[in-house]
């Protein structure tokens, strides 16, 4: 049986789906959030297709899910409408509330959340083609972001609960609100990625309208209610539909604050340009990347193999964190590459719920077809498949592929694939890879492999000024959370992290006097009579 026809044999029959992981979302459809309220959608709506597809009588064919309402002009602009009156020039229920009160709303939406958890896991493999593994992964982490967002806005605020007395002035410096912030996450992070920017902005008193991403959007469908219990009307604004219709009137309107978006740089360059003012438009971007790899003479082979699979695919490299391209040294790229192609063939391919499984249908309809082009240049240019069966398609399910001696003028040389294709170049002068990282118009991350302190070192110092992250024998990562994740160039714009996020959805604001009498008295009563919810002096335990 020839590969292709072993892809086709993987998926399933609906019947051969366990019971545990079937979905019925008919609870959720033509839902959606606006001023406080859940409702019912009765205009046109999209159907939501699974990467998964299902054994019939006709054949293969995607399985359907569900319907998401398609919402017009007129209904985004009534979920802009419902966030500007919450903020109502600043001086709205949300953005005036204790902090202490925004983070009792934060922590019963958590609780709330965590209810729904097997739900939103089933979705998250049914919508993106996440493995089971993943997904719970991705859900869990997204609960502790949260919790940790909720202690690390405790600490700055106790921080920040003191006053400063300096040339005769006296004065507090807290953190306030920007206003109205625009939410549009990822598919291939859907929950995660979406709620590390919403709960920052959320906590720090900015009501959002929220756009889930083309893919991943019944997943949110069971959380409107943890949502809608937890915050006041208007704070959260759940809109679905076409981004051109829905987004563009909007950001036209001028009157979104904050834009926090994770996508395509091209994608954010229109989003911006359509602000009349966006010098006034806070921006929190998480855009696009190459990630390389350097594989230097010396390098522990075994361990460059292993992070350099896992890093370019796991989720099937749909992560912009994932390595997308490999430089090796001359002298050791066929070894390396004898140790890529094993690890390849042992990663185990199949549907999301499968155990262990680590290649899965992707959910871009014709991203499968996209990626074969790609290779098909890179081939044409000088490039050559080296793993068995690499490049193999079947519907959604596309067999990685290892790509050897890939020329700077192939499309991957460049262009991120955002998919199970890895390509790999052979080097003779460090040099080589400085220029590539120096050209390129990506400034993410870099992976080193080797064990010379002092090449490494030669290496980092003029990297760490072209990408914000250099990881050590290792494969490119967001995390640990508490660690700064942005991008140089078209990569990023802003810095997140749980604190960073903190930071990225306010400003420093401070009331001062001068430290007379009448002043001292005057904040005195506010304070011990607790007038203010900004000037105080409160110690959030």
């Amino acid at each position: 049986m020839n590969l292709t026809a072993q892809l086709a044999g993987l998926f399933p029959r609906l019947d051969q789906v366990p019971a545990e992981y079937r979905v019925d979302t008919r609870a959720y459809e033509r839902l959606y959030l606006l001023n406080g309220e859940i409702r019912t959608w009765e205009g046109p709506t999209t159907e939501v297709s699974s990467p998964i597809c299902l054994q019939g009588g006709g054949g293969l064919g995607r399985a359907v899910l569900g319907r998401v309402p398609s919402m017009d002009a007129g209904a985004a602009m009534a979920a802009l409408e419902a966030a500007c009156g919450a903020w109502d020039g600043g001086r709205g229920g949300w953005p005036t509330s204790s902090v202490a009160t925004r983070i009792a709303a934060v922590e019963g939406f958590v609780a709330r959340m965590i209810r729904v958890r097997e739900t939103v896991v089933n979705l998250l493999m049914w919508e993106i083609g996440k493995s089971l593994e993943e997904s719970r992964k991705e859900f869990d982490r997204t609960v502790e972001y949260i919790r940790r967002t909720i202690e690390a806005l405790k600490e700055s605020d106790r921080a920040n609960s003191r006053f400063s007395l300096d040339g005769g002035v006296i004065a507090q410096v807290r953190r306030a609100p920007l206003g109205v912030c625009l939410s549009m996450g990822p598919f291939n992070y859907p929950l995660n990625e979406t709620y590390t920017t919403l709960i920052p902005a959320l906590i720090m008193g900015n009501p959002v309208v929220v756009k889930p991403p083309r893919f991943g959007l019944l997943l949110h469908q069971p959380l409107l209610e943890a949502f809608a219990a937890s915050f006041p009307p208007g704070v959260v604004n759940f809109i679905y539909g076409d981004g051109a219709t829905i987004i563009s009137p909007i950001m036209k309107s001028g009157r979104v604050d904050v834009l926090a978006f994770i996508g395509s740089s091209r994608v954010a360059d229109v989003l911006k340009l359509q602000h009349p003012r966006p010098h006034r438009m806070r921006c929190i971007l998480g855009l696009d990347a190459k990630n390389p790899g350097l594989i230097l003479p010396d390098a522990d082979l075994d361990l460059a193999a292993r992070e350099c699979v896992t890093g370019a695919l796991s989720y099937n490299g749909q992560r912009c964190t994932a390595l997308k391209i490999l430089f090796v040294h001359e002298t050791v790229a066929g070894p390396f590459l004898d140790r890529m192609v094993a690890a390849i063939q042992a990663l185990p391919v199949g549907m999301p719920w499968d155990a262990a499984v680590k290649i899965t249908p992707l959910p871009e309809p014709d991203k499968a077809a996209v990626l074969t082009r790609y290779v098909e240049d890179a081939v044409a240019r000088g490039a050559r498949v080296v793993n068995p069966g690499g490049g193999t398609a079947c519907e959604t399910l596309y067999y990685p592929a290892l790509l050897a001696g890939v020329a700077p003028t192939a499309q991957l040389y460049h262009r991120e694939q955002f998919g199970p294709v890895v390509p790999v170049c052979t080097y003779r002068r460090e040099e080589e890879f400085l220029e590539f990282v120096a050209a390129s118009n990506y400034g993410q991350q870099v992976s080193l492999f080797g064990r010379d302190p002092a090449r490494m070192a030669l290496l980092i110092d003029p990297l760490a000024n072209q990408v914000c992250r250099i990881n050590l024998n290792c494969q490119c990562q967001r995390g640990p959370d508490t660690l700064p994740f942005t991008g140089r160039k078209d990569s990023a714009e802003a810095t997140l992290s749980i604190s960073d996020a903190l930071r990225c959805f306010s400003i420093r604001s401070l009331v001062a006097a001068q430290a007379s009498a009448e002043s001292r008295a005057l904040i005195q009563e506010i304070v011990t009579g607790r007038h203010s919810s900004f000037l105080h002096t409160d110690f959030i335990l």
